[in-house]
């Protein structure tokens, strides 16, 4: 809620502030939570079916990318560390217009990749468990995921990051036995005509599909900046916030090439995104061929507890998003109150909770996650532009490093569909006018 304070006579309104609570390690774990999910277990099916064994090389290429907008973040975060990631440093190194802009692009881009992971998550469990649901029992499934998820964020960061460390080191228990047992079981014979530059060449027929894939799976890494929109729960922001993210996106980068190159190497890329598009759960159809049949029940179970905690880690981010705008007053003042005994912007997070359930409704996963790639793109692409704007003094890197990832995330958006391209626009084109409903009158 928001406090009042005594000052000269006057009654003055004091913005809602959130308590520090969030150390290094933390910080990391929420931005592995956030990364190592929907993009590992369902993303890379998707990129193999565009670009075919090419799909370890977009992997690579879209981790350069990530890079770039990492270190951009990361020395924003240290000079301005507070909640609301690119739309605080929008609004305070570039323009009200381009932090507001940046705010309900995440918004967007986020709540669809939410969506997302309920869908996959939902998918997963019901392959696991042998039903045979249809579409519209995943979709009543991943709206049960999201109302429970939503609870425990509302409930307070301290709760949702001790929830958030043990799924996580689930997850990547399950995806360390997948790429060891998938090494183990590819025929080295065939290694070859998967993995040698003339079977990635062929399989990327054209410099487009390359670059849609690696434009897809460059969503798959943002989950570090979640990492950056709790910087009002971050203990020592300057020095937390840089060395999470970095550290997240190098243990990413390794997690992600390793179970890319093993399930291409072991099935080849054309099984590989035939899995994801009969099942929605390409790791674990992909684990069933192995041999061990004791791994494609641990992956399975590792997806679940991922793309859960992808989703509780963007409920995490969005609620602050929204929370930082609501009280500036860009969006409806309401949510910008703080629960005060659970320090956790609760109407925040319920409302972010209703949107993503709105998107589960879609029902389909390829449609929410190209339509978070063209957002998500034109999101990091004001974070290059904002870290371009640093003064001189609070700039702790090369010019050079956000320029390249500016023009990269501004190439790759042009190389999503052209109607998930339009749609991404009309969506930001509409977010002025509830912007302009939603500030109050001068």
């Amino acid at each position: 809620m928001v406090s009042l304070r005594q000052e000269e006579g006057a009654v003055m309104e004091e913005p809602a502030k959130l308590a520090r609570v969030v150390g290094v390690w933390g910080a990391v774990w929420m931005g592995l939570g956030s990364i190592v999910g929907t993009g590992v277990f369902v993303s890379l099916g998707i990129a193999a079916g565009v670009v075919g064994p090419g799909v370890v090389l977009a992997v690579a290429l879209a981790a350069l990318v990530a890079t770039a907008n990492g270190l951009s973040s990361a020395q924003l975060a240290a000079a301005h560390p507070v909640s609301g990631g690119t739309y605080a440093y929008g609004r305070r190194f570039v323009h009200p217009l381009a932090g507001f802009a940046a705010g309900w692009m995440f918004l967007a881009a986020k709540s669809a990749s939410a969506a997302t992971a309920a869908l996959g998550c939902a998918g997963y469990l019901l392959h696991v468990l042998g039903v045979e649901a249809g579409a519209w029992g995943r979709v009543g499934l991943a709206l049960g995921l999201v109302v429970v998820l939503t609870a425990l964020v509302a409930s307070g960061v301290q709760r949702s990051s001790r929830a958030n460390v043990a799924i996580v080191a689930l997850t990547l228990a399950a995806l360390g036995c997948f790429v060891a047992a998938g090494w183990w079981s590819a025929d080295p014979a065939a290694l070859p005509a998967r993995l040698g530059w003339e079977a990635v060449r062929g399989g990327a027929e054209t410099p487009w599909a390359l670059l849609q894939a690696t434009a897809l799976m460059f969503v798959a890494y943002t989950g570090y900046g979640r990492i950056a929109t709790l910087g009002e729960e971050v203990r020592e922001p300057a020095r937390t916030i840089p060395r999470a993210i970095i550290a997240t996106l190098v243990l990413s980068m390794v997690l992600y090439l390793g179970v890319s190159s093993a399930a291409v190497a072991a099935v080849g890329a054309e099984s590989f995104a035939e899995a994801t598009r009969a099942a929605g759960a390409p790791l674990e159809v992909v684990a069933q061929t192995f041999g061990l049949p004791w791994v494609a029940p641990l992956v399975a179970a590792g997806a679940v507890t991922a793309m859960a905690g992808v989703l509780l880690n963007l409920l995490l981010g969005l609620s602050r998003v929204l929370f930082a705008m609501a009280r500036d007053r860009e969006l409806p003042h309401v949510f910008a109150g703080v629960h005060a005994p659970s320090q956790s912007p609760r109407r925040a997070v319920w409302a972010m909770g209703g949107v993503i359930a709105a998107l589960v409704l879609v029902g389909d996963l390829k449609t929410t996650w190209s339509f978070s790639a063209f957002t998500v793109l034109l999101y990091y692409g004001l974070t290059n532009l904002a870290a371009l704007r640093l003064p001189a003094a609070q700039r702790r890197l090369p010019r050079v490093i956000p320029a390249l990832g500016l023009a990269a995330c501004v190439g790759l958006a042009a190389f999503v569909e052209p109607v998930v391209a339009l749609a991404g626009l009309g969506l930001l084109a509409s977010g002025f006018v509830v912007r302009w409903v939603a500030r109050p009158a001068p």
